[in-house]
């Protein structure tokens, strides 16, 4: 490396330390010693390493970098600013402040450069195996022997509390099994956490554990730009499997009374520190000040990133004319297009009068799998019994992204922060599948998928406490709850195969997570869910079967999934009685409270005697649809291990326990 380029990296790096810690300060609140330990790194990335166009941030064969310690999050904006990306100097000031553009850990959709949501910390480790899979699968696909897509490096910053975090752990295996050698993930190797010493928690071998991953290994001052050049400039010419780079770096290098403690990870200096390390890093007493060097540099590399995408798009418009059926699919898949009448067709798959919601959904997978070219997923080690796989296509396997089903083994969070990286691609529409009790390992995650507005689909199977036997640690109790709790996130329990069918419309039309959850049981098909769309699901909660008289309704019941059959017969009993009696299935609430507010008022009822919820699962959430003197007839307790038969008597599942309860 050339000593002026050296010099000019190091100032990029000074800047970044500047901007970092007076942004901080000003806001008075944040982390500054990521940026000043780790300013080299960021200087090296976005002034040497990384192939990406500011001006189109959003291209397609861009290098990634995600940052997944996001408490450092000031790092990541000084250089997006700096590097000419849709950041101002005036974002940078506003950093924590009330709807800036630099938030205080990063969030997807924002601003452009901002990959991913993290800060929850080794969830970005995840979402950048999963997007470097994503790529591999891409490439896979639309490269030709005389063309490359996809070639482009993803490059993940991750500190301590990642690389502890478990999550981390379980799909750094996966990726080394895969054999991502697209993947590089830079190790902030500082020795501190936010407590105190890494000494005080920590003292495996980092190293050891990664080689054993099937990981390759480097090792290397994280201060020493030359250093730096060396390491990556090797992995760019020759890269085989996915690489750690063990960046040994002091975390707050400069302050003179707070570098190297934990003091300096998540707290402003202080003016008297801040003052103190400008002047031992010998930067400029002007606040947020950028040279004309740093700026002149940036505008240049700028000029080189656009030619360089302008010359891979006259290479890009020789291989569409070349090949227009991979074009095709190419388009296909960035736009994501679904036949127009996919809703005709999803209505007319054969199924069984009487069938599982798990297995009815399995067949619908088939079809979108063989109609769907974006659609790709997998399961947590249950595709046989969550009924995840795609039988025409075969698994993805080491080195070999040909496939449509991803094994991602009993990895449940690792599963879902890397169907999360496989949704930052653009152009895959990831599902994937476990028992819905195990929706638990994965939450965190799903909350950060639907922070992001990402498009992904959950199969969750043995929804309640009839999948029997297997007893409470595996029948589902307050999950329900829970997911519906999360903002953005769709959670739908369908009724029958129909409501199956409508289900997956209805994530398709959702531009965030949609939570399928379906039964473990057979469920007959019922009269009155064969409705369009716009007339059902699409509503969210729909009426069933209509009370026979005009004015006062003794009964509403409302129900979700297996309990929907049962209200009906519930229903036919207290007609019998000369009660006058709605069912209302309610199979997606976050769809019904999207409606107007007088179509919730008429499917809710104006004058009702006893408003009744039948679900199997905790009855929390459900007053605000019953009112408060209603009754909710769920589960409160953990289940226990029996026949569904037997459990439908102990929990009050039965035609004659519900009417002894609400008579």
């Amino acid at each position: 490396m050339e000593e002026n380029q050296k010099n000019i990296l190091q100032n990029i790096a000074n800047t970044i330390k500047q901007l970092s810690i007076e942004a901080v300060q000003k806001a008075n609140s944040g982390h500054p010693g990521l940026p000043l330990g780790c300013a080299e790194i960021g200087a090296y990335l976005y002034g040497v390493f990384l192939q990406h166009n500011p001006k189109n941030p959003h291209w397609s064969e861009r290098d990634y970098f995600l940052l997944s310690a996001g408490h450092g999050s000031m790092f990541l904006y000084s250089l997006l600013h700096l590097a000419g990306f849709p950041l101002s100097l005036e974002d940078i000031t506003q950093f924590r402040q009330l709807h800036s553009r630099t938030p205080g850990h990063p969030e997807y959709g924002v601003v452009g450069g901002v990959e991913i949501t993290s800060g929850p910390l080794g969830q970005g480790v995840g979402q950048a195996v999963g997007l470097a899979l994503g790529l591999q699968i891409l490439s896979s696909k639309f490269s030709s022997h005389d063309f490359s897509f996809f070639k482009n490096k993803v490059v993940c910053l991750a500190g301590d509390g990642c690389m502890m975090e478990g999550v981390s752990s379980e799909v750094s295996s996966l990726a080394g099994h895969l054999r991502l050698d697209n993947l590089i993930l830079i190790y902030d190797a500082n020795n501190v956490c936010l407590d105190g010493p890494l000494s005080d928690c920590c003292s495996e071998n980092t190293k050891e554990r990664y080689l054993a991953y099937g990981w390759d290994v480097w090792d290397v001052d994280g201060h020493d730009i030359e250093a730096l050049d060396a390491v990556f400039s090797s992995i760019r010419k020759k890269q085989e499997k996915p690489t750690l780079i063990i960046a040994r770096t002091t975390i707050g290098k400069g302050s003179p009374n707070k570098a190297g403690t934990h003091k300096v990870h998540g707290s402003p200096l202080g003016e008297a520190e801040l003052k103190a390390t400008k002047l031992a890093l010998g930067l400029p007493e002007e606040a947020f000040f950028v040279s004309s060097q740093v700026r002149d540099f940036f505008a240049a590399r700028v000029k080189e990133q656009t030619l360089m995408e302008k010359k891979w798009k006259e290479k890009f418009d020789v291989w569409k004319n070349t090949y227009p059926k991979k074009y095709l699919e190419w388009e296909r898949m960035e736009k994501k297009t679904f036949p127009k009448d996919i809703e005709e067709i999803l209505k007319n798959l054969e199924m069984k009068s009487v069938i599982s919601g798990r297995e009815a959904s399995h067949k619908i997978l088939q079809y979108l799998g063989e109609s769907l070219p974006f659609i790709y997923g997998g399961s947590a080690d249950l595709s046989c019994s969550d009924m995840t796989f795609m039988e025409k296509f075969s698994s993805i396997s080491p080195g070999h992204f040909e496939g449509r089903n991803i094994k991602f083994g009993p990895r449940e969070f690792g599963m879902a922060t890397m169907v999360n990286g496989l949704a930052l691609t653009g152009r895959i529409l990831p599902f994937c599948g476990t028992f819905l009790t195990f929706s638990d390992y994965m939450k965190n995650a799903i909350r950060l998928c639907a922070l992001s507005s990402l498009q992904v689909v959950y199969q969750f199977t043995h929804d309640s406490i009839f999948l029997g036997e297997d007893g409470p640690t595996h029948q589902p109790v307050e999950q329900l709850a829970s997911l519906r709790s999360i903002p953005n996130m769709q959670v739908i329990r369908p009724a029958d195969s129909f409501e199956v069918k409508m289900a997956w419309l209805a994530a398709f039309r959702h531009k965030g997570p949609t939570a399928i959850v379906l039964s473990r049981q057979a469920l007959p098909l019922l009269t009155g869910t064969a409705l369009s769309y716009d007339k059902g699901m699409g509503l969210g909660a729909y009426i069933l079967s209509k009370e026979k008289k005009n004015g006062i309704i003794d009964y509403i019941l409302f129900a979700t999934g297996s309990e929907v059959k049962l209200a009906l017969d519930v229903a036919v009993e207290l007609e019998k009685r000369g009660e006058n009696v709605r069912v209302v299935s309610v199979p997606c609430f976050e769809i019904f409270e999207k409606q107007a507010l007088s179509y919730q008022k008429d499917i809710l009822g104006h004058e009702v005697r006893k408003r009744v919820s039948l679900e199997a699962g905790s009855s929390f959430g459900w007053h605000r649809f019953i009112g408060l003197d209603g009754i909710s007839i769920g589960v409160d307790i953990f289940g226990l291990s029996a026949p569904a038969s037997v459990l439908a008597q102990e929990f009050g599942f039965t035609v004659d326990r519900i009417l002894q309860r609400i008579l």
